[in-house]
């Protein structure tokens, strides 16, 4: 059984952070940015480092409301997010992208994620549900429909998906 590494006093562990965080702040420029979605736009996409979600699109701070969940799903929470994005922060359109070589699409099941996390570290996961499914188009064209069809957000309200190529940068429109 592998071993999580345990955590360093206070916030030793995150030292690093707080020291670039100081650089940032010499040259802060987002002060007055408003809160809304300036170009009107929610992005869902996965939590994986290699997305650069504003340069992959074009966008600068402000433009989008960016979701991040492993492996760009759309579950319950990202719809009540979606919601309060629409109502209360100027989201008029909603892009779904997930990405080419995604654990999370490349896994048989939530119980195979279960099973190894127990097998591995010791911790049984089963009371998360992790949305898993290897038919990432098939699981991208569900999300849509679940934001199309969801009762609190309006009619009509533009939604489309697309893969990114984390190979190359591209983003490749998929029809629902």
């Amino acid at each position: 059984m592998k071993k999580v590494s345990s955590a360093a006093p206070s916030h030793q562990a995150f030292q690093d952070m707080f020291s670039a965080n100081a650089s940032y702040t010499e040259n802060f420029s987002l002060k007055g940015l408003e809160p809304v979605a300036a170009r009107g736009l929610a992005l869902v996409t996965c939590m994986d480092s290699r997305i650069e979600p504003l340069e992959t699109l074009g966008l600068e701070p402000g433009d989008a409301k960016i979701l991040r969940n492993a492996g760009s799903r759309v579950t319950d929470d990202t719809l009540r997010t979606l919601v309060l994005a629409v109502y209360l922060l100027g989201v008029d359109r909603v892009l779904v992208l997930p990405h080419t070589h995604c654990k999370m699409a490349s896994v048989e099941s939530d119980d195979a994620v279960h099973d190894r996390i127990l097998e591995e570290y010791g911790v049984d996961t089963r009371s998360l549900e992790f949305h898993t499914n290897n038919d990432q188009i098939g699981a991208l064209r569900h999300d849509l429909e679940r934001i199309r069809h969801h009762p609190l957000l309006p009619e009509g309200l533009p939604v489309a998906g697309a893969i990114y190529d984390v190979d190359t940068g591209k983003v490749h429109p998929v029809d629902a």
